[in-house]
């Protein structure tokens, strides 16, 4: 049977005091919504119907992705009315997988297990919560689910009930169509409840299937700042167990942070506070140091990332030293057993074996060929204020310290660049190049008085 999946995403969110629409707020470095969606493709549907409302602009505007169909809900009358703007676009032969834009930590496997379930009937998921607060509450009789009770419509004895609904269900679309036209809004929020779909299967004598999960965070839907903080760590907690799993060292995993893909090889050890976002792919034995970041990156084995260092859109060859507190912006590729040491930037640059820049400088849009000693203090003058130019540094040159390389301009194999200098124009292979101004004293010089 074809799989219909609707995502129910048009509420205000008020409780976020924000002018952003919910599903927009990030978790773990992505919309809320955007989790939800991903969760949704890995069950290979047919089709995916976004119901959107408030900041419908923006919301779509964040998606342009061409497997979703946007409907809107111009006025939030509850969940049945929701997917009810949706009922005449689903296919009759299909089943049909509600979920929630807000609810971003459900797994493909447990909504696998929910369509299962579903059967002729339909099947809700549930989970367990010492006080459920305002979740709705799920009556059974035995093993039965018989009716779904909103919070605020239930007796003290129905809120009492550990078990709650999560709200996502799952049913054919068929039955689904027919029972959304039986919905009322008799209740005390004047609202159509979706939950009522629940007694209608009762009442028709269908199976109602609840299916349970063991950590009700996998459920939990975010409404407030707060709840969306709980969320981050929840699912950073997450994120850290399939790493200590997969056998990679964390120093401490309650402070790591992953927004995105992290991929690690064996021995793998990552420090305290460091960020991954897109995607990190980390080789064999590869050692982060604390206060890191790293987004877009790829770094071979054995290679070093020292205290603070930011590297973003970079390629980190093998046995690598950086940092601590360097910076690789985005093009830069370093080959096998390059050091790149405190306070050195690098930007849009290639830079070839065994290579050195230790301290304190600035390499932008340059080839770096191999065994280079690029001295403390050295720049690359790549812009001219209009247009960005290249500086090649051919094999085994010897840039000193505090040079200015004023590109366009090539270092020609086996150079020495004198201390201080600016070079402006390419230079001989094998020769010593100076360019400063020539020193001078002035005697009877006096500093001026500070008196």
């Amino acid at each position: 049977m074809q799989l219909d999946v609707v995502v129910l995403a048009a509420g205000q969110g008020k409780r976020m005091n924000s002018d952003r629409p919910k599903v927009l707020h990030e978790l773990a470095g992505k919309p809320l919504l955007a989790h939800v969606l991903d969760t949704a493709r890995e069950l290979s549907p047919r089709r995916i119907f976004v119901i959107h409302g408030q900041g419908a602009d923006a919301v779509q505007k964040a998606f342009p992705d061409k497997d979703i169909e946007w409907v809107l809900q111009a006025e939030q009358l509850g969940t049945g009315h929701a997917v009810k703007q949706a009922a005449s676009k689903l296919s009759p032969d299909s089943q049909v997988l509600i979920l929630y834009g807000d609810v971003p930590l459900v797994r493909a496997a447990t909504l696998r297990r929910l369509l299962e379930a579903a059967g002729d009937g339909v099947s809700v998921l549930t989970a367990e919560l010492t006080d459920a607060g305002s979740y709705g509450r799920v009556i059974r009789e035995g093993n039965r689910v018989v009716k779904i009770v909103e919070a605020k419509d239930a007796s003290p004895a129905e809120r009492a009930i550990k078990e709650f609904n999560a709200g996502l269900y799952a049913l054919s679309a068929r039955r689904l169509s027919g029972w959304l036209g039986k919905l009322k809004n008799a209740n005390a929020q004047k609202e159509y409840y979706l939950t009522d779909i629940v007694g209608f299967a009762v009442a028709e004598k269908l199976p109602v299937a609840a299916v349970k999960v063991e950590d009700a965070m996998e459920v939990e839907g975010v409404n407030s700042k707060g709840e969306l903080a709980a969320l981050e760590r929840a699912l950073q907690a997450r994120e850290a167990r399939r790493l200590l799993e997969a056998g990679v060292t964390l120093a401490d995993p309650a402070r790591i942070d992953v927004r995105g893909s992290l991929e690690c090889g064996r021995d793998v050890s990552i420090d305290v506070n460091c960020v991954f976002e897109g995607r990190v792919r980390l080789g064999d034995r590869v050692r982060i140091g604390p206060n890191c970041v790293l987004r877009n990156v790829t770094i071979q084995s054995d290679t070093v990332i020292n205290a603070f260092s930011q590297l973003e859109d970079a390629e980190v060859g093998a046995n690598c030293r950086i940092g601590p507190y360097a910076r690789l912006r985005p093009g830069t590729s370093l080959a096998e057993d390059v050091h790149i040491g405190n306070f050195v930037e690098v930007k849009a640059s290639r830079i070839a074996a065994g290579s050195k820049a230790n301290h304190l400088s600035y390499i932008g849009d340059s080839e770096v060929g191999e065994r280079v000693n690029v001295g403390a203090g050295t720049i690359t003058c790549n812009y001219d204020g209009v247009a960005k130019h290249r500086t090649v540094i051919e094999d085994e040159c010897f840039i000193g310290s505090d040079a200015t390389l004023v590109a366009p301009v090539r270092i020609a194999k086996g150079s020495y660049i004198g201390a201080g200098s600016t070079i402006s124009k390419d230079t001989p292979a094998g020769q010593l190049t100076v360019a400063r101004a020539k020193q001078v004293s002035l005697p009877g010089w006096k500093p001026k008085n500070k008196g």
